[in-house]
């Protein structure tokens, strides 16, 4: 397609500078040559923003291959950025060493970017892996639960706060061989307890788009880093919704695999049966190139797939047409705001415009699936949380016996919400309980695995709201344990089944905080979802995307 030729504003304050011209950035050119090299400034045919924040690793990856240069400018005064705005946002607990730059004391705004110096392309420090890879050179993010030599793995909690990983987990080992690097540890809510990632003692972040407004949980340092710009992509790991809800109140896409496509070996447990590690990106076909570099059967692991990975790139979405499509029926019954249930109108009509085939359903069994899943991931939490006495590592309290110590350490290391699952539990697998609540949810799960095997019989993906409501304000809910899981209300059906879902920023309220819709697929169909969202995301109009930027 024919672009429109940018007007020189005089905006290339330095030789070497890439500037916005309010159209698309423009580079000076190469030694020798004349002219100005132009690439456009807007995403997967989707936003339009004047600065990095919302460039997509699929742009990027054109953009190299058209100056290197220009795309290492961009990077060194994207990771100054990063540096100067975490007091502000507060996603990043750590950063990891780099070779390239040394980036202590960075102290930049936007405007700086037009000054940036140049990183040498050719530079070994500064040169990918794997220039083949999809994921070469690009930064990326760890959340604070998944193991790497030498990093943070303090889980968002005063006990492990001082632990350092002494190996890689198998995600990490495999994103790095494809290229990867990761620049930074993400904040997250203790353990993954939390939808706000406001149950935490080390970091918090905040929304990037409303300051006063969560970024959501328990990754929410990942989704927030990935909207503020200041990472390409980002791990999370989703054991109720902990990936797509961050994803829904940051506006980024959200993507957790089945249950068993990645490898867990590395992430800390939460809820074993449950937790799922995941994707944080700013496009679909970003989400999936770093799925398709994880995921994979592991030794290491014995609860991975068999599945072998995907042996292809994603060429091209899946259209549409013909695809009989879910939708919740009667969501005006259920414990929806109206700006969301607006949108999940306005984004059916969307669906059916690209030619779905619209079926509502009742989702009965998803009304009690929030009480199971509060059940079961208790239930998880206090048996996997019982390997943390302080006695090899970990906060050891003082006391003058071991059982006096560990008390004290435990206190004082986890925060009310840990304690508060620990308690309950406890309780619910305690004698004379366990059949009352434990087994009872036990079986609710098992009917709604039945429900999904049904359901994927009639239908072939299922959309629905990623959550009721927009991010809420920060506080809000710290005292209502009960509502801040309601915000889990359409994430945790497909977690309690480990079906694969995708959360796809799809627009914005009329405050400025985004919306989104989540696609459900069947078991193993990542490759479906991601080509069907990736054709939705491509659909979106103009008007869904206004020229804004987060405000952090």
């Amino acid at each position: 397609m024919n672009r429109p030729r940018a007007r020189h504003r005089n905006t290339v304050r330095h030789r070497k500078s890439p500037a916005w011209t309010g159209i698309c950035w423009r580079m000076p050119p190469p030694p020798g040559k004349k002219g100005f090299i132009s690439f456009p400034g807007r995403p997967t045919g989707v936003r339009k923003m004047g600065d990095t924040r919302a460039l997509t690793m699929a742009e990027a990856r054109r953009l190299r291959r058209d100056d290197a240069g220009a795309l290492a400018a961009l990077d060194e005064a994207r990771r100054r950025r990063a540096r100067a705005r975490q007091k502000d946002l507060g996603a990043i607990t750590h950063w990891l060493p780099l070779e390239d730059a040394d980036l202590e004391d960075a102290d930049l705004e936007d405007a700086d970017l037009e000054n940036a110096d140049l990183v040498d392309p050719s530079d070994p420090a500064t040169a990918p892996r794997s220039s083949s890879s999809p994921l070469a050179g690009f930064s990326a993010g760890l959340k604070a639960n998944i193991a790497a030599t030498g990093a943070p793995t303090h889980c968002g909690s005063l006990f492990l706060a001082d632990y350092r990983s002494s190996y890689d987990a198998t995600v990490v080992r495999r994103l790095r061989a494809a290229g990867a690097r990761f620049e930074a540890v993400t904040a997250m809510d203790e353990f993954g307890m939390g939808s706000s990632s406001e149950f935490t003692e080390i970091g918090g972040p905040v929304n990037p788009w409303d300051p006063a407004r969560t970024a959501g949980g328990s990754s929410g340092g990942s989704a927030a880093a990935v909207a503020a710009g200041d990472l390409y992509f980002a791990l999370g790991s989703d054991t109720g919704g902990s990936v797509r809800q961050p994803a829904h109140c940051c506006g980024v896409v959200g993507l957790k695999p089945t249950w068993g496509r990645v490898s867990r070996y590395g992430l800390v447990a939460f809820a074993s049966s449950l937790d799922t590690i995941g994707v944080l990106a700013r496009g679909v076909l970003d989400a999936w190139d770093v799925l398709r570099a994880m995921a994979g059967p592991d030794p290491l692991d014995a609860t991975s797939g068999k599945q072998p990975a995907w042996d292809g790139a994603l060429r091209e979405p899946e259209s549409w047409r013909g695809v009989v499509c879910g939708v919740p029926r009667d969501l005006d019954n259920w414990a929806v705001a109206p700006e969301v249930l607006d949108h999940q109108r306005e984004n059916e009509k969307r669906l059916s415009d690209l030619g779905a085939t619209l079926e509502p359903l009742p989702l009965a069994g998803w009304r009690g699936a929030l009480a199971t899943y509060t059940v079961l991931n208790a239930a998880e939490a206090a048996s996997n949380l019982q390997r943390f006495d302080g006695s090899l590592y970990g906060r050891r309290g003082a006391g003058a016996g071991h059982r006096e110590s560990l008390v004290a350490g435990r206190t004082a290391g986890f925060g009310p919400e840990v304690r508060r699952r620990i308690l309950l539990g406890c309780h619910v697998l305690s004698e004379g309980f366990q059949e009352r609540y434990y087994l009872r949810a036990r079986a609710a799960r098992q009917a709604l695995v039945r429900e999904f095997h049904d359901l994927f019989g009639a239908v072939d993906v299922l959309a629905v709201p990623t959550a009721p409501t927009a991010a809420f304000p920060l506080g809000s809910l710290l005292e209502d344990p009960v509502a801040m899981r309601g915000s889990d209300l359409f994430t945790v059906p497909a977690s309690l089944a480990g079906l694969p879902a995708l959360s796809l920023p799809t627009g914005f309220q009329a405050d400025g905080l985004p919306l989104s819709l989540q696609l459900i697929a069947p078991w193993w169909a990542e490759r479906r979802l991601c080509a069907l969202a990736w054709r939705l995301e491509q659909a979106l109009p103009e008007r869904a995307f206004p020229e804004r930027r987060p405000r952090v």
